[in-house]
């Protein structure tokens, strides 16, 4: 019998757990179930009422675990030794019977399957882009009147806030990020502001970014030089910024000895997709996005 406890914050017991359940998820499946954002709210970060953690209990064990959005996102999974033993069935029952969108990270059969059963659609596909650093990166200079620097910690947040709203607008994850959002990252160990790249005029206006992360070796895989994130503010677009910004993050990554870079892109965001596969990206992974009415 599966028992389902929901809480606002976790514990930090209640937090190892889950973070273990998902360690064993990850080397059972190749991909690690959780997203960057609920990993953050895992740990403690961000207010409590904007939402909800479901812990999936079998007897004393934790056995399956959801995370839930005020707005009905969220991501879900169950450890791989309970599977098909009606646990995730029990934690979408706890979630309710709203609008829900479920991310599942890898284009899983199993997950498939599951989204299916339950009356979900696929509805977004989101890529991850890997490409060499080795390889020579084209010459695109900024355009006119643009230099670049650092980020400031402390002075440049809202400004940053404010061209990422207008950048990611119809963006159902990024164009919401809050100051909270921004202050949880910046302080986690690897934010690094010399790796967060500002594109700016004359007049210290901001008017592109590129957001740089560095992920460190794990096992097998060596350390990832991240397009974290990257914008042009769309009231002030000088063509050709985005990409010039791009081969700057990734000189940027390169020059720290890092032989590989990837990046998330959405496969309906054309534009962004052959950019990339212009600069020498190509599809490593997929994440899926679920929708039940």
């Amino acid at each position: 019998m599966t028992t389902v406890r929901p809480v606002d914050r976790l514990s930090a017991a209640e937090a190892a757990e889950v973070l273990a359940l998902a360690s064993a998820a990850e080397q059972a499946d190749g991909v690690y179930p959780l997203s960057e954002d609920v990993v953050l709210r895992v740990r403690g970060g961000g207010a409590p009422t904007a939402h909800t953690h479901f812990l999936a209990y079998a007897g004393e064990r934790l056995a399956g675990y959801a995370y839930l959005e005020r707005d009905g996102s969220g991501e879900l999974f169950v450890h791989p030794s309970a599977r098909r033993h009606g646990h995730g069935t029990a934690l979408l029952t706890a979630v309710g019977q709203g609008p829900l969108r479920f991310w599942a990270h890898g284009d899983e059969p199993g997950a498939r399957a599951f989204a299916e059963k339950n009356g979900f659609e696929r509805v977004r596909v989101l890529w991850q882009m890997r490409r060499s650093l080795t390889e020579p990166l084209p010459e695109i200079p900024l355009p006119p009147g643009i230099t670049l620097r650092s980020f400031r910690p402390g002075h440049d947040e809202q400004a940053w806030l404010g061209v990422n709203a207008r950048a990611f607008a119809h963006h159902p994850e990024q164009g919401r990020w809050t100051l909270d959002d921004l202050l949880l990252r910046e302080g986690e160990p690897w934010f690094d502001p010399a790796g967060f790249l500002l594109a700016v005029d004359g007049n210290d206006t901001l008017a592109g970014f590129h957001w740089t992360k560095v992920h460190p070796a794990t096992g097998a895989e060596p350390a990832i030089g991240e397009i974290y994130v990257l914008g042009v503010d769309p009231a002030g677009h000088r063509r050709g910024l985005g990409a010039a910004l791009s081969v700057a993050g990734l000189s940027h990554l390169a020059k720290q000895g890092l032989t590989v870079s990837n990046l998330y892109v959405d496969e309906s965001n054309t534009a962004a997709v052959a950019l990339y596969q212009r600069l020498g990206f190509a599809i490593h992974k997929t994440d899926i996005n679920y929708f039940r009415p």
